[in-house]
C-alpha cells in the first residue's frame, strides 16, 4: 500500500518519494517507488490508478505535460509507459513484462532535425533548443491483453477485449475483440463475445 507524498513504500529496497499530484484508489500495490524514478509530471494530476490494481515493477516515465491513467483492477508487471501527452489504461488489462507503449516518437522524423535533437539531448546540449516532434494519445480499452515484448506506438486505440500476442509492434488502431500478432501487427482473428 501507498500513498501520495510518501517518502517510501514499507519494505522498499528503493528510496524515490512517492509524487503528490497522483490519485490512488483502494487496495492498490507497488512492490516498489522505482516506478517514479521517470515521472516528471508537473500536471496538478499526473496520475491515475483505479482500485485494485498491481504495478509490478513497471517503469512510469512521463514528461512534465503528460498524464497517465490505469484502470481498476489491472495488471502491470515489467512495463514501461512513457508518456510526453497521454497513455489511458481501461479496466482489467492485463500487461506483461517487456512491453513498452509510447505516445511519441521522442525525436523529430527529419533527419536534420533529429541530428539537432540528438545534440540538444546530449550531456553538453540544452533541452530547451530541441526541435518538435509528434505525439497521439495511447488508449488501451477494457479487458485487454497485451502479451510479453509486444510494442504499443502513438497514436494508437486498441479495442475493449483484444489479445495484443507476445511480440506485436501495434501502429495503427486495433477493433475491439481482435487478436493479432506481427510486425507491424495484424488482425489474425476476432473474438466472439
Amino acid at each position: 500500500m501507498f500513498r501520495p507524498g510518501d517518502h517510501q513504500v514499507d519494505g522498499d529496497w528503493c528510496n524515490f518519494p512517492i509524487p503528490t499530484n497522483i490519485e490512488v484508489g483502494s487496495d492498490t500495490m507497488i512492490d516498489s517507488s522505482s516506478i517514479f524514478k521517470k515521472f516528471f509530471s508537473e500536471l496538478p494530476l499526473g496520475l491515475k490508478i483505479g482500485d485494485h490494481v498491481t504495478l509490478q515493477s513497471p517503469a512510469l516515465a512521463a514528461e512534465k505535460n503528460a498524464y497517465i491513467e490505469i484502470g481498476d483492477y489491472s495488471f502491470i508487471s515489467g512495463a514501461t509507459l512513457v508518456a510526453i501527452s497521454k497513455i489511458i489504461i481501461g479496466k482489467y488489462v492485463f500487461i506483461a513484462g517487456g512491453v513498452t507503449i509510447v505516445d511519441s516518437d521522442f525525436h523529430p522524423l527529419d533527419p536534420g532535425s533529429r541530428l539537432t535533437d540528438t545534440v540538444a539531448i546530449s550531456t553538453i546540449g540544452d533541452k530547451s533548443r530541441r526541435p518538435a516532434f509528434d505525439f497521439s494519445p495511447v488508449i488501451i480499452e477494457d479487458d485487454v491483453w497485451i502479451g510479453f515484448n509486444a510494442t504499443i506506438l502513438k497514436g494508437v486505440t486498441i479495442g475493449k477485449g483484444s489479445i495484443i500476442q507476445p511480440g506485436a509492434v501495434v501502429s495503427k488502431n486495433i477493433p475491439p475483440g481482435s487478436i493479432v500478432s506481427g510486425n507491424p501487427a495484424e488482425v489474425k482473428a476476432f473474438e466472439h463475445a
